[in-house]
């Protein structure tokens, strides 16, 4: 009958099904996957639509063929082999999502959500063909809903913690301060949770809730309500869940910068990492998301941002600090020099001179990925630095305090802006 067809359709699918040896790699995009493991997803999402069709023609055929009072008990031994090959394999999906989850592979997980959103599309005509069955047999598929949304949910808040507990290790860093790898593959695993909102939702409902198919609510409440009701309840768990993950891994990089024995390297390390949550998150739907439960989410990301850009403009200070007004002594006009003072400024000169070409060389090979933060770090920079040293320059430019001005006065004013220009480019 119909019913072997699904069997033949299952069978062949268990052959080559789910075996947990084809997840990805550490959170690697959707689309960069495996593609037969895509397939086998789709495959599975398949074999769950036939095997629904295909078991309401066999009931129909069924009806007319088999006296009324035997019809519940034929159709549920006939179903069986077939329901239980295509719930052998979800459990099989959901042992390969438990084996990712122990590797820390969270992106294999994501692999359940497609097929969990279908099944709970599902099943109202699951149960409908199956309402005549034993209560063993209709038990099969809310079974298999709820392993997955436990298991789900585990990879969710196993996530979180894994962002809250990555080691901090030297080796680990990037040397030029760039985006780590763990900001970035957090932000992927959460856009990739924008394409499940409403099964990620309701998989960490489930274990607020219990069932989520089932959420106790004001019997009074017609079912539109309650559903409108139940999903919006969803959008803030998961809200809550991602400003959690994002909060996680913020104190993971505070305490990862710390790696780094400069405070500049630091500073430029954090502004990276924040510049980039902040881009992700308004590039994607992540950031309404967020806004559900965190409405000054955007603004505290562009208050750290900045804070890190004023802890590192603090590295230049040493080097201006030689030629500002403040720390410089009044010289009277026309007076000659002293020793004293002519010593003064040639020391001036040359920490200017030692102090911008360490940095120069330093921080050249340092990173700013985002190249509209990098042209406005660098402008601020030479604007206060080329303003400091101009100033200094028209004061004693002109000042006999040396017989060689050129070994101390090495650098014009447009000199030392082409050379800020040049910072966070190895290739300059």
């Amino acid at each position: 009958g119909t019913i072997r067809k699904a069997q033949n359709l299952l069978k062949q699918y268990s052959q080559h099904g789910l075996d947990g040896k084809k997840g990805a790699s550490n959170l690697i995009p959707m689309e960069g996957r495996d593609d037969v493991f895509d397939i086998e997803i789709d495959a599975y999402i398949h074999c769950v639509s036939a095997f629904v069709k295909l078991a309401q023609s066999e009931y129909q055929l069924l009806t007319e063929i088999v006296p009324e009072h035997h019809q519940k008990k034929t159709f549920d031994s006939l179903i069986q082999e077939s329901l239980d090959n295509l719930i052998m394999e979800g459990d099989n999906i959901v042992s390969a999502a438990r084996k990712a989850i122990i590797r820390h592979d969270y992106s294999a997980v994501l692999t359940i959500f497609p097929i969990l959103k279908h099944l709970k599309q599902m099943k109202p005509e699951f149960d409908q063909v199956l309402q005549g069955t034993a209560a063993g047999t209709k038990n099969k598929l809310p079974g298999l809903i709820t392993s997955m949304e436990t298991t789900g949910a585990k990879a969710l808040e196993e996530f979180a913690d894994n962002i809250k507990n990555d080691p901090d290790k030297e080796y680990n860093m990037p040397k030029d301060g760039t985006v780590h790898e763990l900001t970035s593959n957090a932000i992927l695993f959460l856009q990739q949770l924008l394409d499940f909102q409403e099964t990620a939702g309701a998989m960490l409902a489930s274990q607020v809730l219990g069932d989520t198919y089932n959420i106790p609510l004001d019997p009074r409440e017609t079912s539109s309500s309650a559903s409108s009701y139940s999903s919006e309840f969803s959008r803030r768990l998961l809200s809550t869940y991602i400003c959690k993950v994002l909060g996680n891994l913020q104190l993971n990089l505070l305490s990862k910068s710390k790696v780094y024995e400069d405070p500049a390297l630091s500073a430029i390390f954090l502004h990276n990492n924040y510049n980039y949550i902040l881009k992700s998150l308004e590039k994607s739907e992540l950031i309404q998301l967020v806004a559900v439960t965190q409405k000054t989410a955007e603004r505290s990301y562009r208050e750290l941002i900045e804070q890190q850009i004023q802890t590192y403009q603090r590295s230049w200070l040493k080097v201006t600090d030689y030629i500002s007004e403040r720390n410089l002594p009044v010289f009277q006009p026309g007076v000659k020099l002293k020793d004293k003072e002519r010593q003064m400024i040639k020391e001036r000169f040359k920490g200017f001179n030692d102090g911008l070409e360490e940095l120069c060389k330093i921080q050249k090979a340092w990173a700013i990925p985002d190249m509209e933060q990098r042209d406005k770090i660098r402008r601020a920079q030479k604007t206060i630095v080329k303003e400091t040293y101009g100033a200094f320059l028209s004061r004693f430019g002109n000042v006999p305090f040396t017989k060689n001005p050129e070994k101390y006065i090495k650098y014009q004013v447009d000199q030392v802006g082409e050379m800020i220009e040049k910072l966070f480019d190895t290739s300059a």
